[in-house]
């Protein structure tokens, strides 16, 4: 079996954005975050001075699950862009309602403005429920992912060609032009999913690869076989873990309140997403998906953020977050429970130990 190359720059961090109601738990645990405009674009500013490379607004359409409110994702990167002077934020976009004309031009335009620190996240869905909502058609599991294929080929086509002509079964161009194209740098394109059929469009179209929070055994499985099946199609890809937060100076603290947020978990609401993913990754033909194997208390948050065990006191999540880039990841994408006063925390306690680390092995590395 391949083995997983170390990510040779120092791992990098992102945060959920919380532009969606309920917080990142679903839970009826007191969660001091807010999805208003003033406190996110506080957040942005706390953890761009943290040490945070990138925000990832949500993009949602109808409301489910504790998540009643939802600010629309990419006029809100904007926002946060404004508010601040290195951190990137990715904005996610679901194909269907956009097309990628719309987001191509949105996304360039942003790019002017922020001299290049906009990305995307493009998110193939999982709910249909929101797509019969709102008068999308909603197709079978593997044609999700070559509609979004088609997308992100779409969008990096319009943004480095003139006269761009293209010939999908989803998307058609002829000789188009978009000008003014992306500031600087090409906007890097995210994508999540575990199943087969988006691990093999991470490994011929997409920049970075998001995954759901895993063990780093796991972990290490899906980087090689992404990356081994990126190398065969001349491609690269960075890899990026889902992982929520509980750092406190003690792991008793840390490991009661995931306890807390488990016992308050609102049942009806988690036993209903769980039904709904779960369901989505049974339509993909090898019949798992993200939420294949997630349990009860693994619902409780959106994207399996226990499992990846950054619950206890800074030197400990340091470490495994150490480990994580051992097995390939280069990016920890990251929730918490009260998210301005966490991030601060996380900044000043784990980061630098995290940076310690780092720079210890490789000295132990140039000694070797």
């Amino acid at each position: 079996m391949a083995v997983a190359t170390i990510a040779p720059e120092p791992i990098r961090f992102a945060y959920w954005v919380p532009n969606v109601s309920g917080g990142l738990v679903i839970s009826k645990i007191e969660q001091r975050t807010s999805w208003d405009a003033a406190y996110n674009r506080r957040l942005a500013q706390i953890a761009e001075e943290a040490g945070f490379d990138y925000a990832l607004t949500q993009i949602r359409f109808t409301a489910g699950y504790g998540a009643e409110y939802q600010h629309e994702s990419v006029a809100f990167s904007h926002a946060l862009l404004a508010a601040t002077s290195r951190l990137k934020v990715i904005a996610a976009i679901l194909p269907g309602p956009w097309n990628p004309t719309l987001a191509a031009k949105q996304v360039a335009t942003i790019s002017q403005l922020t001299e290049g620190r906009i990305a995307v996240n493009i998110v193939s869905g999982w709910f249909s429920g929101e797509f019969r909502a709102i008068g999308e058609p909603w197709l079978d599991h593997d044609e999700r992912y070559r509609r979004s294929e088609e997308f992100i080929r779409s969008l990096r086509g319009i943004w480095t060609q003139d006269n761009f002509t293209f010939r999908g079964d989803f998307y058609r161009y002829t000789n188009y032009t978009l000008k003014p194209k992306p500031a600087q740098s090409l906007p890097e394109i995210f994508q999540g999913g575990s199943s087969r059929a988006a691990r093999d469009m991470a490994a011929r179209v997409s920049d970075w690869y998001f995954t759901n929070g895993n063990t780093p055994e796991n972990i290490r499985t899906q980087v090689d076989d992404i990356r081994a099946k990126a190398r065969e199609n001349g491609h690269s890809v960075k890899i990026g873990v889902n992982a929520f937060v509980i750092a406190r100076d003690t792991e008793e603290e840390a490991r009661a309140v995931l306890q807390q947020i488990i016992d308050q978990a609102d049942p009806e609401a988690v036993k209903a997403f769980g039904h709904e993913v779960k369901n989505a990754g049974k339509a993909s033909p090898e019949g798992e998906g993200n939420w294949a194997t997630s349990s009860f208390e693994d619902l409780v948050q959106y994207n399996d953020g226990f499992k990846t065990n950054l619950i206890g006191t800074p030197d400990q999540i340091a470490e495994r977050i150490v480990a994580l880039k051992d097995v390939g990841v280069d990016l920890a994408l990251l929730g918490f429970l009260h998210f301005q006063e966490e991030v601060k925390y996380f900044g000043e306690r784990v980061i630098p130990r995290v940076r310690a680390l780092e720079a210890a092995r490789e000295r132990r590395a140039e000694a070797a």
